[in-house]
Order: C-alpha cells, then structure tokens, then sequence
C-alpha cells in the first residue's frame, strides 16, 4: 500500500519513505510509527496504541516514545513547533492532521528479471541542463517523450503509472525522461522554447546510445517529436502521438494569446498544487483525468505535488503553451500512429486531427474517453497500449 499525505509517500510494500521525491532514511520505528498515523490519519493515537503496535506492547521510556515521534517529524518535514503534519495533544496522543489517500500496490505480471528494474543516469543538453533519464524492460528501444510532470522514481513506484510502464518495457527497452524543471531533472531553469526542448531529446537519445529507433509521445511531448522525426527522418524509425498537440493552449483560438481563466495556473496562484483537498487541483484534475474515482485523484494530485515543485511546474507550463510543431508536420516521413481521446477537454480532439492530417499516411485512433492522461482506470487503457504495441511491431 502507498500512502499519500503532504509532499510524502509511505509505501508499506517496499518499506520506503519519500519526501518532495528524495527517499528519506528512517529506522524501523519511525517507520512504524509513522504506518500507524497514516492508517488512523486524522484520529488521536493514543501512547499506548503506540506501544502496542510499534513496540509490540513493551515497556519503553516516555523518553523513548518522544524521540521517535521527534524523528518521524523530522522525516516529513515537521517540527515540534509547527505541527503542520502531526500533531501532538498533551497526556491524550498524537495525530496525523494532513489529508492522506491510498492506493494499493499493483503487482505486475510475471516478466523478464531486467524489466522489473530502472537504471538512472544523467546528462546535458546543449545548454547545459541536467536532464535525468532511466531505462528499463527488454528488447528494441522505445523513446518515450512524455507529459509535463513526471519523476522517473516517483511514477515507477505509483500503482496509477506503474503498469504503463511495464507494458511497454515487457515488449522494448524503455527510455524515458524528465523534462527539464520537472522530476530528477534541473529545475532551476528558465523558460525554454521548443528548440531546447529539441535538443533535450537529443542528449537523452544520444546518451542512451539509440541510433535508429521509435518514439512514443504524450501530450507535451508530441510537439518536440513531430520537430525532431521531421528534422531527423534516417533516425526515427516509427513515430507514436498519444493525445498529444502540435500547438500550445496560447496558440489555440480566434485570438490567440494567454489563456484567460487557466485553471492550472489558477491552482498556481492560490497555492494549492499537491493538496488533495483544494479546490483548485480537484477542479484541474476532474478536466484532465474526469474518470479516475476520488480515491484515485487524490492519489494523483499528491503524486504531481511531490513530483515537482509549483515553481518548476509553472516554467514548464509557460514553456509548453508556447510550442508550434506545426511547420514540421508535413516533414515526418516516418510512419506515424496519432491516438486522441473524443471528449478531452483539455486538448480537444481537433488538436489529434490537425497532427494526423498534417502528417501524411498518419493512422488515427479515436478512442471513447475524455480523460488526457491515460491511466490504467482509463476503460480504454488497454486498447491504447494494444495499439501502440502492435504498431510499434510492424516492423
């Protein structure tokens, strides 16, 4: 089971704490402790609750007791004066008094011992951006140049991203990447245009030793593909845009210019992003992603939160609403497969139809969702993965 409170994860599975993404180093008992909380979150724990569960009903020193919970503070973030995370009531307990969603672990199926795996590295771009990438599963490679906010370890380990990506990796070697200002990648970045977005891709292609090979993109994603296979057409072997767009939001309209009303940067400005319980990401996440249950969105809007930071998700956002590929949709000569969802709202269906008529021969599947982001609660989750997989297999 993971547990989502704050900017943290406790994964009960793997016996790990994560906060803001950084593992953080906790003995058993904290960690112990710390289970009890999140299990009983937002009920008083009483010391000997404590004592029964975490010491197995030994005697232990009030001293004791104290530096445990002093250090499961620590751990999240808190301290004995704030008491923004847990709180203690004097002679009565203490309590867990942020908002927590679950989601229990998904185990995925049987498969080759090297896909149940990741392997992180770094590089630079041109610029010298720090860009981390991770590889994992078996087989011919695949490029994944995927959505706004990612974090290479945080989506390996959720149960909502996880299955993803061993569908992909049990049939390719997978290689995807943060963007820059988002994930393990370098987020004290400036706003980037498309051509540094161009040149990310590169470095993690080259670095990752790919010559000729097939790139799956989402959303953001698209754009930088569509310019790169257009501009690199002996390196793109085939080419997958799964809801993806070939212009931003502020080149979208009668008038184009900043979207008025965004309701992501809304979020941005009323200091919500992470919190399950505001307003704001609830609104954002019911446009992007309307069939997840409650459960499930909170379980994502504390995994963006501590994906990435509001600062980083703001420059990749101002970065994003300005991409253009359209002048390149007619230079991919790679056999391309375009994937929209009929009712996104976010990106309409119009933005899969400019790519796949833009790009000659392109194939285009509409499939019946509204969600943007396709999760395995998505009814159309495994038609998606069949499709790109058996496409990516023609060759």
């Amino acid at each position: 089971m993971q547990y989502h409170f704050a900017d943290c994860i406790l994964d009960t599975d793997s016996y790990r704490l994560l906060r803001g993404g950084a593992q953080q180093q906790v003995e058993p008992q904290v960690f112990d402790l710390l289970r009890v909380l999140v299990e009983n979150a937002g009920r008083l724990v009483s010391r000997d609750q404590l004592i029964e569960t975490v010491w197995d009903g030994r005697i232990v020193s009030e001293a004791t007791i104290s530096a445990r919970i002093n250090a499961a503070r620590n751990a999240v973030g808190d301290n004995g004066k704030a008491q923004a995370v847990i709180r203690t009531v004097p002679r009565r307990g203490i309590e867990l008094v942020v908002p927590v969603s679950g989601a229990e672990t998904v185990a995925p199926d049987p498969a080759p011992e090297a896909a149940s795996s990741q392997t992180i590295r770094y590089t630079t771009s041109a610029d010298g951006t720090q860009l981390a990438y991770a590889r994992s599963g078996t087989g011919p490679p695949l490029l994944r140049v995927t959505h706004q906010v990612t974090h290479l370890e945080l989506d390996w380990l959720s149960p909502l991203w996880r299955p993803t990506l061993d569908a992909l990796g049990a049939a390719h070697q997978l290689i995807r990447y943060d963007m820059r200002a988002t994930g393990l990648s370098e987020s004290d970045v400036a706003v980037a245009d498309l051509g540094r977005h161009v040149e990310d891709l590169v470095a993690v292609a080259d670095a990752a030793g790919l010559e000729r090979f097939p790139i799956l993109a989402n959303l953001n994603g698209a754009a930088p593909a569509i310019r790169y296979a257009a501009e690199n057409p002996d390196r793109v072997s085939r080419l997958v845009i799964q809801e993806g767009y070939a212009r931003g939001r502020a080149l979208r309209g009668a008038k184009p210019g900043p979207a008025q009303g965004d309701p992501f940067m809304s979020l941005m400005q009323a200091g919500g992003w992470g919190d399950p319980a505001d307003g704001h990401m609830r609104a954002w996440m019911s446009m992007g992603a309307p069939g997840l249950s409650y459960e499930d969105a909170s379980a994502l809007i504390a995994h963006i939160g501590a994906a990435c930071t509001p600062e980083g998700a703001l420059i990749s956002r101002e970065s994003i609403d300005r991409f253009d590929a359209r002048p390149w949709l007619a230079g991919v000569k790679a056999p391309t497969l375009v994937i929209h969802a009929r009712n996104d709202i976010l990106h309409p269906l119009a933005e899969g139809r400019l790519i796949a008529a833009g790009i000659e021969g392109a194939e285009f599947l509409v499939v019946e969702s509204a969600n943007t982001l396709c999760l395995t609660p998505d009814p159309t989750w495994e038609q998606q993965n069949t499709a790109i997989l058996e496409f990516l297999a023609r060759d």
